[in-house]
C-alpha cells in the first residue's frame, strides 16, 4: 500500500512544536506508515536542529513531488515566515503567529488539492494568532473557512474513547448561550456521520448534560428540557442511536468503561479536563465534518518549556499515526 503523504505544519516557532516534529520524525516506524513533509520555515528548523543536536539530515523542496520521504532525512517544504534571528523562545510573537497561520492555510490548500493526503498541525498560540491581527478562534476555525465548512467539530482520541465538543474557545457564559437544539442535534448528526465514515456501524453516542445532574427536572436549570432532549429525540427519530443528557460527572466514567463510541460534550473545559484526566496523557485531536483529514495534539505551545528539549513527543507521534490510519480508512 502506497504510504500517505502527511503535511506537518511547523507551529508557533518559539514553542514546542518544532522541537516535537525533530523528535517524532526521528521514529523509523513513522516513515514505515507514512511520507511526512514539513510545512514550516527550514531556516527555524535549522536553529532547533542544532540547538537539540539532532542527527536529522534535511532536504528543502519546492513542490511536494520533490520529496524523498526516507528515515533519517526531514523533507521541508520552506514557506518561510519567520527566521531564527525574529524569535525569541517561549514568547508571544505576532510573527510566529501570522507564520503559523500561513503555515495551516499552506497545508489546507495542499490538503484540498489533493498533493498531500492529510494534514498535522504542531500547535500556534493563540495569543501571537491574534496579535498578528487574526480573529480565529484556532486551526479548526483557519481550515473550516479555508475549506468551505459549514458543519465540523473537533474530536478528541484517547485511545478507544473519543469525545465531541459542541463550542470550543470561547468564554462559558458565550458557551452556555450558545447551546441550542438545532446546535446540538446538527453535532449529534455529525458524530454520527463522522463514525460511520470511520466504520463504526450503528455509532453509540452519549450526550452530556450541562447542568449539575444534567438539571435535575429543570431544578438546576433548563437547558436539557428547552433544547438537549429535544434535539437528541429527533436524533432518535432519525435512525441516531443517541443517549442522553447524561450528567457530566457520569458520562466520561462510562464512556471510559464502552458505553458510548463518542461522547458529545458541550463545552471547551467539559470535554478537556476529562480527557486530560482519563486519556493518561496520551490526546489527539481530530477535526470532523472537513473535506480534508487534519489531526493534533490535545496541548498547547509550552512556552514555559519551549527550547529545553524536554517536550514529550508522543502525543504528536499518535497524531501522525492516527492520521495516516485514517487515510487508509479512507481509501477503503
Amino acid at each position: 500500500m502506497k504510504r500517505p503523504i502527511l503535511g506537518i505544519t511547523m507551529g508557533d516557532a518559539a514553542g514546542i512544536g518544532p522541537e516535537l516534529i525533530l523528535k517524532a520524525l526521528a521514529v523509523q516506524d513513522i516513515y514505515d506508515k507514512c511520507a511526512p513533509l514539513l510545512i514550516g520555515s527550514a531556516d527555524v528548523m535549522a536553529f532547533y536542529k542544532e540547538r537539540f543536536d539532532s542527527s536529522l539530515d534535511t532536504r528543502v523542496v519546492t513542490d511536494v513531488q520533490d520529496g524523498k520521504f526516507e528515515y533519517g532525512t526531514m523533507d521541508i517544504l520552506d514557506v518561510g515566515g519567520i527566521d531564527a534571528s525574529q524569535m525569541e523562545i517561549g514568547r508571544v510573537s505576532p510573527i510566529a503567529g501570522k507564520a503559523a497561520v500561513v503555515y495551516t492555510q499552506e497545508a489546507g490548500r495542499l490538503a484540498m488539492d489533493g498533493r498531500i493526503d492529510a494534514v498535522v498541525s504542531a500547535p500556534l498560540n493563540k495569543e501571537a494568532m491574534h496579535a498578528a491581527g487574526y480573529s480565529f478562534e484556532g486551526q479548526t476555525q483557519i481550515l473550516s473557512e479555508l475549506t468551505g465548512a459549514k458543519r465540523y467539530g473537533m474530536i478528541l482520541i484517547l485511545g478507544d474513547m473519543r469525545v465531541m465538543m459542541l463550542t470550543t474557545h470561547m468564554a462559558l457564559r458565550k458557551a452556555c448561550d450558545a447551546i441550542s437544539k438545532e446546535r446540538v442535534l446538527s453535532m449529534i448528526e455529525l458524530a454520527h456521520q463522522t463514525l460511520t465514515t470511520f466504520g463504526i456501524r450503528n455509532p453509540c453516542i452519549g450526550i452530556a448534560g450541562l447542568n449539575p445532574h444534567a438539571g435535575e427536572g429543570g431544578t438546576f436549570g433548563t437547558e436539557e428540557i428547552i433544547h438537549i432532549a429535544p434535539a437528541i429525540n429527533v436524533a432518535i427519530e432519525r435512525g441516531i442511536n443517541a443517549i442522553g443528557p447524561v450528567p457530566a460527572d457520569v458520562i466520561f466514567v462510562k464512556a471510559q468503561k464502552g458505553a458510548y463510541d463518542i461522547v458529545l460534550a458541550l463545552y471547551h473545559d467539559q470535554a478537556n479536563m476529562a480527557a486530560k484526566l482519563l486519556g493518561f496523557g496520551s490526546v489527539v485531536t481530530m477535526l470532523a465534518g472537513l473535506p480534508i483529514i487534519r489531526t493534533s495534539v490535545g496541548h498547547g505551545t509550552a512556552f514555559d518549556i519551549a527550547g529545553k528539549n524536554v517536550a514529550d513527543p508522543r502525543n504528536f507521534i499518535e497524531a501522525i499515526r492516527v492520521a495516516a490510519d485514517a487515510c487508509g480508512v479512507g481509501s477503503n
